[in-house]
């Protein structure tokens, strides 16, 4: 599963040899305009109620998954997996992308961070849903796996569509594990030279007014946690290069907009 691009701001996202996903810049900075297509599937096995009842390491089990998922988007790279609970508000409201199969994400105001599903969501009074819901009340329900994806400034659910919509149906955000490529190696080793030179810069004075120790400390304080966060920051995605160009993107555009003229 991986990101192609092309000239004109097209993007692309395949799973295997299947496309699942047509993007394409509408104007500069006016958004992204996104068509999804049928036949995502997810790189998870079923969570089993059991494990999402036996208060497992999920991050780990997905991980795992995910590592020997065919249908992923793990490549040769750092990645990180992490639990979240807590999101601004509109991300799960206005910015919860519910409409099939195209969406429009809204960068007018500097941004858009947001999810989009890659399959259709069911009713919150469907069967599966339903059953889910009442793991919600529970609170054993599963968390949902999100792809931070730089290109769209949002997330891909990867799994989880419908236990998404349950949680919501309960009124509460779901609860999430969140992939995202890290900063390579050589990336944070050298901005951690970086700041620690303009540290030794900073300090090299000796302390002549009241005060300066104190300012030290802070600043040595501020250093130290900048140094803890440089491994865990989130990389841009990648993308390959679309074979054929933009010709390849327009024909598979094309063939979408005929499948779905009112798109």
């Amino acid at each position: 599963m991986r990101f192609e691009a092309a000239d004109g701001g097209r993007l692309l996202l395949r799973q295997g040899r299947r496309p699942v996903l047509l993007g394409r810049v509408d104007g500069p900075d006016e958004g992204l305009l996104l068509h999804r297509l049928p036949g995502y599937r997810s790189p998870l096995p079923p969570v089993r109620a059991d494990l999402a009842r036996s208060n497992a390491n999920m991050p780990h089990q997905y991980t795992r998954w995910l590592e020997d998922s065919p249908h992923g988007p793990l490549h040769d790279a750092r990645w990180l997996l992490a639990p979240r609970r807590v999101f601004p508000p509109y991300v799960w409201t206005g910015d919860f992308m519910r409409g099939w199969p195209g969406c429009h994400l809204d960068w007018c105001a500097g941004g858009w961070q947001g999810v989009v599903p890659l399959r259709p969501l069911s009713a919150p009074d469907a069967p599966r849903v339903k059953a889910y819901r009442r793991r919600a009340r529970e609170g054993t329900l599963a968390p949902v796996l999100l792809w931070f994806v730089t290109p769209l400034d949002g997330w891909l659910i990867l799994d989880g569509h419908d236990r998404a919509v349950a949680a919501l149906a309960e009124g509460s955000d779901p609860e999430c594990v969140v992939l995202a490529r890290a900063v390579d190696d050589g990336v944070w080793r050298r901005q951690l030279r970086t700041l620690t030179d303009e540290h030794e810069r900073r300090t090299a004075e000796p302390a002549r007014r009241p005060g300066t120790e104190a300012l030290r400390h802070r600043l040595a304080q501020g250093l130290g946690t900048a140094l803890a966060d440089l491994p865990y920051e989130a990389a841009r995605t990648v993308a390959w290069p679309l074979p054929g160009g933009p010709a390849a993107w327009d024909d598979l555009a094309a063939r979408a907009m005929f499948e779905c003229p009112r798109d």
